[in-house]
């Protein structure tokens, strides 16, 4: 029996971790255990999720005034540990 040509081979080994990666994404989304993805509306010129399994606790806190964000290329306190 002929061995593959090593670009045969490279080709496969791709096709099959495409495969698997496709496959554990698909799992990951199923698994995800949420039901109501959400919408966005529009009102006053804001955007706003509305519903899903996003909540005001899972995202970083920001500065509401301009003058106290950070500047370009620094740091952002919020993130320190």
């Amino acid at each position: 029996m002929a061995q593959p040509s090593t670009g045969a081979l490279s080709l496969l080994t791709g096709a099959v971790m495409a495969a698997a990666l496709s496959g554990a994404a698909v799992l990951a989304v199923l698994d995800s255990g949420c039901d109501d993805p959400g919408t966005y509306t529009e009102h006053d010129g804001v955007v706003e999720l509305i519903g899903g399994c996003l909540h005001p606790s899972d995202l970083p806190i920001t500065p509401h005034n301009p003058a106290d964000a950070p500047a370009p290329g620094t740091a952002d306190p919020s993130l320190a540990r």
